[in-house]
């Protein structure tokens, strides 16, 4: 079973599950997403989905953690089937900054309105119901940070604006991934709705990136995701999760 937790000190959240479960979400986005240049205006946001996917590829390939978790089979169970069977699973997982895992969450309800529009219009598509699970997880895990007037007022806000991401400046993630790890335990806490919001609404720090963008590729043609830019993040291995 699928499972999304906050880390010991808020720094991210960790998705953890079996081979299958991972797997299963991440064919689910691949599928909901699309071919590359299917939905031009979304290729950025797209592409930092498929970064996220790949990172859970290596998880499930058991190179970030392995746990061991009890699947309900005790010594009883062994005795009346007669037979050996492991009393544990062995669960793979894997860290993701909160900003940046809330961000793939919230962009994949655009792509899930393209896939309906454009492919596949069942309320009974595998890929969007696996989806859908997996943005209810990402939801209910920053729930406990808000309070219940602000939730209601983020989902209101999430239903109501549509399209989230188009032609989206998705160097903004790194920004507030940055902006989100420099924080102490406490004020993480305290600034979890916020950084939710933040996604919702263009605030003074996007409009300004916004515009430094558009100065480069005025000049250089390119489209805002092609333009490169530098963020110092520290090694995984020294982040205190």
């Amino acid at each position: 079973m699928l499972t999304i937790k906050p880390t010991e000190n808020l720094t991210g959240l960790t998705i953890s599950g079996d081979y299958w479960d991972l797997d299963d979400i991440i064919h689910a986005i691949y599928e909901v997403i699309g071919e590359e240049k299917r939905y031009f205006h979304y290729e950025g946001v797209r592409q930092r989905l498929l970064s996220f996917c790949l990172k859970l590829r290596q998880a499930s390939k058991g190179e970030h953690h392995i746990d061991f978790v009890p699947n309900g089979v005790n010594k009883e169970t062994k005795k009346k089937m007669n037979a050996i069977i492991p009393e544990r699973n062995i669960y793979y997982g894997v860290n993701f900054l909160l900003p940046e895992l809330i961000f793939a969450a919230l962009a994949l309800n655009d792509f899930i309105s393209l896939y309906k529009k454009t492919i596949n219009n069942s309320e009974w598509s595998i890929a969007v119901t696996s989806v859908r699970k997996f943005q209810a997880l990402v939801a209910d895990a920053i729930a406990s940070f808000m309070t219940k007037e602000h939730y209601v007022a983020f989902l209101t806000r999430l239903h109501t604006k549509s399209p989230l991401f188009h032609q989206y400046a998705t160097q903004y993630v790194d920004i507030l991934n940055l902006e989100y790890l420099s924080l102490s335990k406490e004020e993480r806490a305290a600034h979890i709705a916020s950084f939710a919001f933040r996604f919702l609404a263009e605030d003074e720090t996007y409009k300004v990136l916004v515009q430094q963008l558009l100065g480069v590729t005025s000049i250089s043609k390119q489209s805002f995701h092609e333009v490169e830019l530098t963020f110092k993040y520290p090694e995984e291995d020294t982040i205190v999760w």
